[in-house]
């Protein structure tokens, strides 16, 4: 909620500056994130060698940072919508930035976990409250286009972060990874405190659902880490356990006077609950393409890793160049037609690995890059501006943290379906090249099924309606 005296009440240089400062900071963060969860994969290696870690352990330094960022996205959310959002963002970037300070100097394996945790955190934060900064300060028609800037520097993250994380471990060890966030964070937090005079906070004076809170950190903690578990009976156990968890977070919720995420929202808005199950559908359809092509490139074409990462970096960087035209596209016109076009070129893409073998060619991998990233470019910014656009300003907390755990959520469902489809065809064996014939089995069944499950997502994107029609109609108070 704007203050009376707030630069946004008057259209003037001061507004056009608070834009800026808030697409920067939006910016930086929605970079530095995804490539710290990319460059921090390629140094799982040397941090591993350094503490003697087992391969479970290894694993639980990059799963738990997933878990705890999605447990605390949308109740951070909430809480920036009840407390504001620029405090809550400047409480992540502190929170982060410790945790970093922490991770580069962490003497053992329990403190580099914990401090995993915090940078978790912090994340969530930030990822909670970034997408609704922008959208309380950029006007509806201008929004598409700064949302589009911000997805170009999540698909930049993951674009830089196995490429700079390998120099940055190589020359000066893994702990400067975690290092580089430091001043950056220094630099973020200035930035805040000068750039951004205002605060937002559509639900101030409402209490913060705490029990709801738990509610959902439990419920996504617990499926979360049962589709890591998959296709093991431990994780069925868990995601099963989720599920009833989820369903008495939803009972509750539907109580809760102030609750910490409104589940109305999405049987009571179309758009909003088609939006963010085309979110999802997206995210479970792509996310496990770049692992099964890094082991087809290396295993089945006999690429080194170098050569690997130029290659897929292909996907990342046609992304980039697409999100900006596609936000600027969607302020224009229906955002459900732009992302449902980006669904049915992504869907195009995932097709074309469903043949892969060891005589396709390069070029051919080369064309479905292009065709999958510019399909995702296409489909991103739109789809979150659609999701923005389709609540009221008191929940755009809420519906930021959504659009993050709609992202972690599918990356989880993606890798438990690769993960199930890799031990029933190639069962606890140790990948190498003699494997290849029944890991192309299990890529192409793997592409094959995140090509129907793109199908499915091409009808939701369609079925959330006209967005603008909505916006126009619900109250923005």
């Amino acid at each position: 909620m704007l203050n009376p005296q707030h630069p946004l009440s008057n259209p003037d240089a001061s507004t056009q500056k608070e834009q800026r400062s808030a697409l920067m900071v939006a910016v930086v963060t929605s970079f530095l994130t995804p490539f710290m969860v990319s460059a921090v994969y390629v140094a799982l290696p040397s941090i591993a060698r350094h503490f003697g870690l087992s391969a479970v352990t290894t694993n639980w330094v990059e799963t738990i940072y997933l878990l705890s960022a999605s447990m605390f996205m949308v109740p951070f959310g909430r809480a920036a919508d009840i407390y504001g959002r620029k405090r809550i963002f400047s409480a992540g970037i502190i929170v982060y930035t410790l945790a970093s300070l922490i991770l580069a100097f962490c003497p053992s394996a329990h403190i580099l976990i914990i401090g995993r945790i915090f940078q978790g955190i912090g994340g969530s934060m930030l990822f909670g409250t970034g997408i609704a900064i922008i959208t309380s300060v950029y006007p509806p028609h201008e929004r598409g286009k700064a949302l589009g800037i911000n997805v170009s520097a999540v698909y930049l993250g993951l674009a830089l972060g196995p490429f700079l994380g390998g120099i940055l471990t190589t020359h000066l060890g893994w702990r400067s990874i975690f290092f580089i966030n430091i001043p950056i964070g220094l630099g973020l937090i200035w930035l805040v405190r000068t750039g951004l005079k205002g605060e937002w906070a559509g639900s101030r004076g409402e209490r913060f659902d705490l029990p709801g809170a738990v509610l959902y950190g439990c419920s996504l903690a617990l499926l979360m880490y049962g589709l890591s578990r998959l296709p093991h009976s431990i994780g069925a156990i868990f995601c099963a356990a989720a599920i009833i968890s989820g369903a008495i977070f939803i009972y509750w919720e539907t109580r809760a006077r102030n609750p910490v995420m409104d589940v109305r929202l999405f049987w009571g808005n179309r758009p909003f609950f088609f939006s963010n199950l085309a979110a999802l559908t997206n995210y479970a359809a792509t996310s496990a393409a770049g692992l099964m092509l890094s082991f087809y490139l290396q295993y089945g074409k006999d690429f080194t890793a170098q050569r690997t990462g130029s290659t897929l970096v292909l996907q990342p960087i046609v992304m980039m160049v697409f999100a900006p035209f596609a936000g600027r596209l969607s302020d224009k016109h229906e955002p459900r037609l732009v992302a449902s076009v980006g669904m049915a070129l992504t869907a195009m893409g995932l097709f074309l690995f469903c043949f892969l073998s060891q005589q396709t060619a390069l070029p051919y991998v080369l064309a479905g890059l292009v065709i999958l990233g510019s399909g995702m470019g296409l489909f991103s910014s739109p789809n979150t501006n659609a999701i923005m656009s389709s609540v009221e300003k008191r929940h755009f907390g809420v519906a930021s943290g959504l659009v993050g755990t709609m992202r972690l959520t599918g990356q989880m469902l993606s890798m438990g379906i690769t993960m199930m489809l890799f031990a029933l065809f190639m069962g606890q064996q140790k990948m190498s090249a003699a494997l290849i014939l029944p890991f192309l089995q299990s890529a192409r069944t793997a592409f094959g099924i995140f090509f129907v499950v793109c199908l499915f997502g091409i009808g939701a994107s369609l079925a959330r309606g006209r967005i603008r029609r909505h916006a126009a109609t619900s109250p923005q108070g």
